[in-house]
């Protein structure tokens, strides 16, 4: 603009366009349109520098380092945000930022931007904020501009965060401000927990304090193959335990996705993952204040699902996959599982019905016969409450025979973990539905959602079976003689829904779902 405006100028020291003038007041149009051609001159540079700097922070940490990281199969820092948002949506904040260390010539190592690449975009039109960790500057590591860049606008406005995760951790240079950098986004994740959702995608090295951080936020996901996540490196860990370990033993996908559950699931590549969360977000709201989106469904409401009917067994003893009930009843059979290989008992995951998000819980009968145990109870309890901090509804479907019994459970402190479960399905005020399709036993029964823990409402297919225990327990205790023909007594009474379904609506059971289709 300055070089057009100088081209237009036949005066020597001053020049004047005219034409958009209009509407200025006195002051503005002399300070816009009556300046030495020296200042032009100025701005001339100035603009060129600003070019300069906004090329040097997209290139990050130089192109040998940007092709070698697509050499390990991994996108650089916005190539990942390019995918992840809507195409041209992204605004970028801070690009200009550099660290201000001194110490070890850092002073003479300065990448426009630092290590991270923050800014605001949208999914499917609706507004998110994102981070994006950039390997090629300094392995990511974390300095004290780094940290002020991130999550400071997203609780402000009310919109979901996004942080993919590619670094080394602390930048040792920066000494305690590093770990300050840490403790401020660590209080950021804190206060901003149960406001908008947040996703952390472990995207390659993540190690140290880096941890906490995705540890704080609502779902994590990795890439196979190229994401670790731990406190100590291989290295550490032999120095200290004597352990031979490696870095995907130690902290890799499968670890964390089937044995720790700190990771909610694991996709083949970036490209995967981010299309993943793309669809995660989907079912979302923007906050605790926002409903979750409406999409228009052709999936009839009231359609007839056939294949209800015999997707449960008649021997109570047979076991069947919960999914392909959830999968016939939500709208066109999307079902989007989280921690799939993780206690596997216990089937967690979001869906939609007539349109609108609900979360969906599931005993696995395929799994353990459903039973409930520590890690099911941990899975299923931080399911509920996010569900519940973010107005999401809960469908429950329950076939449990009780708690996991033996000592492991018990020295594993089954009692205090099974307690989350049922301190999160009494606490949340969420409309709560109820399916029991077969066993409901014990304790277990109270805590899947029952009617005595505020359930809204609560069905019992025809299979239900609502006791105290099975019959071979019960008729153990009860008789000391005669146990066969006690115990066919035992199942007449109890192996059916309707000892609940007489107390009624107030107590146990609403209704009883009868078969929908005869052949």
């Amino acid at each position: 603009m300055a070089s057009s405006l100088l081209k237009l100028s036949r005066l020597p020291n001053r020049i004047c366009v005219p034409s958009i003038r209009n509407g200025l007041t006195k002051r503005s149009r002399n300070l816009l349109f009556y300046r030495p051609a020296s200042d032009l001159a100025h701005l001339e540079s100035v603009k060129e520098k600003i070019d300069t700097k906004r090329n040097n922070a997209l290139l990050g940490g130089g192109q040998k380092r940007i092709d070698a990281q697509h050499k390990k199969g991994k996108l650089t820092a916005r190539e990942r945000l390019n995918l992840l948002l809507d195409e041209g949506s992204f605004i970028e904040y801070d690009m200009f930022s550099e660290h201000g260390c001194t110490d070890f010539n850092m002073d003479q190592k300065k990448f426009t931007g630092d290590s991270v690449v923050t800014g605001q975009g949208r999914i499917n039109g609706r507004i998110v904020f994102v981070f994006s960790q950039d390997f090629t500057v300094f392995g990511g590591s974390l300095s004290a501009v780094h940290a002020r860049k991130i999550m400071d606008k997203a609780t402000t406005i009310g919109a979901p965060v996004i942080g993919l995760n590619d670094s080394g951790g602390a930048r040792i240079q920066e000494g305690v401000e590093s770990l300050a950098g840490y403790a401020d986004i660590f209080l950021r994740n804190v206060l901003t927990s149960g406001v908008v959702p947040q996703i952390s995608v472990i995207m390659g090295p993540c190690a140290g304090g880096a941890v906490y951080s995705p540890a704080l936020t609502d779902f994590i996901f990795m890439v196979k193959n190229t994401s670790h996540l731990f406190i100590t490196g291989p290295d550490v860990v032999k120095s200290v335990t004597n352990e031979v370990v490696t870095q995907e033993e130690l902290g890799g996908s499968q670890t964390h996705t089937s044995l720790s559950g700190v990771a909610h699931n694991a996709f083949e590549n970036d490209v995967d993952a981010l299309a993943r969360v793309r669809e995660l977000i989907n079912y979302l709201p923007l906050s605790n204040k926002d409903p979750t989106p409406i999409i228009k469904s052709d999936d009839p409401a009231d359609r007839i699902v056939p294949v209800l009917d015999t997707i449960v067994p008649a021997e109570s003893n047979k076991p069947y996959n919960i999914i392909d009930i959830v999968e016939a009843i939500v709208d066109h059979g999307d079902f989007f599982e989280i921690m799939p290989d993780y206690a596997k008992n216990i089937v967690v995951g979001f869906a939609r019905m007539n349109g609108r998000t609900v979360g969906i819980v599931g005993n696995q009968p395929l799994v353990a016969s459903g039973c409930l145990d520590i890690n099911s109870s941990v899975k299923g309890a931080r399911f509920v409450r996010f569900c519940d901090c973010f107005n999401i509804p809960i469908v429950t479907f329950v076939d449990v025979p009780g708690f996991l019994p033996g000592t492991a459970q018990e020295y594993g402190g089954i009692i205090r973990h099974g307690a989350k479960l049922l301190y999160a399905y009494a606490e949340a005020t969420v409309p709560k539905i109820t399916v029991i399709t077969r066993k409901a036993y014990g304790g277990a029964y109270d805590v899947m959602s029952s009617k005595h823990l505020r359930g809204d409402t609560n069905y019992a297919w025809p299979t239900s079976e609502i006791a105290v225990m099975g019959a071979k327990g019960a008729v153990s205790i009860i008789f000391r003689g005669d146990t066969e023909n006690a115990e066919q007594e035992y199942i007449d009474k109890f192996s059916n829904p309707f000892p609940a379904a007489k107390l009624g609506k107030l107590y146990y059971v609403h209704n009883i779902i009868l078969q929908l289709y005869y052949q």
